[in-house]
């Protein structure tokens, strides 16, 4: 346990090929290891080695079938790798046991968002928010499906989202979904200093 205590330690601060190794070390007498398995998938992943997270991930899952991490992980290096539909294959797994998943239906919505799926992803959001009104990423990302559907409720929401995080006005202000917006009196008072 002490070798995984110092692997985890160097990945907290950000010694990731470091934490591998000793997550190596721990795997080499223990493959089953499920911590090791997945915080070296996840080290891995913060390395941008995502294929090779992906396939420890998988050989995690061939251990443990259900384990929801390892799946949600799996989730997050497939949509960095742009794997889009695998990626939402293993989302619709997961919410099919789980509907509100939270974590889940937050890659679900980036991932919907980033295949231009707009308002499935703005759905995804208020699956959220039902939990959590005030989450202000989720209001942000909820936002900018609106605009990209052209939908009135946009800068009421991004309204909400600026008014839970004022440092959103920046990303606003800079995101290529309000373009359309950059001479709307409304969206120039909300991103304004």
């Amino acid at each position: 346990m002490q070798v995984l205590q110092q692997a985890n330690h160097l990945f907290l601060n950000r010694q990731f090929s470091d934490a591998v190794a000793l997550y190596d070390q721990i795997l080499n007498v223990d493959p089953k290891n499920l911590d090791a398995i997945n915080n070296k998938g996840y080290a891995l992943g913060k390395m941008k080695k995502h294929q090779e997270a992906i396939a420890l991930y998988d050989f995690g899952l061939s251990l443990y079938p259900n384990e929801r991490t390892l799946r949600i992980n799996k989730i997050s290096s497939l949509r960095k790798l742009k794997m889009y539909q695998d990626a939402l294959d293993n989302c619709d797994a997961i919410l099919g046991e789980s509907s509100n998943d939270n974590i889940v239906l937050y890659h679900k919505e980036r991932i919907l968002y980033s295949i231009g799926r707009y308002s499935e992803s703005s759905k995804c959001c208020d699956e959220i928010l039902l939990s959590y009104p005030e989450n202000s990423e989720v209001l942000f990302d909820k936002a900018i499906a609106l605009a990209m559907t052209k939908d009135e409720d946009c800068i009421p929401t991004l309204g909400r989202a600026v008014h839970v995080d004022p440092n959103l006005k920046i990303k606003a202000k800079h995101h290529g979904a309000f373009s359309d917006h950059l001479h709307d009196q409304d969206f120039l008072r909300l991103v304004s200093d």
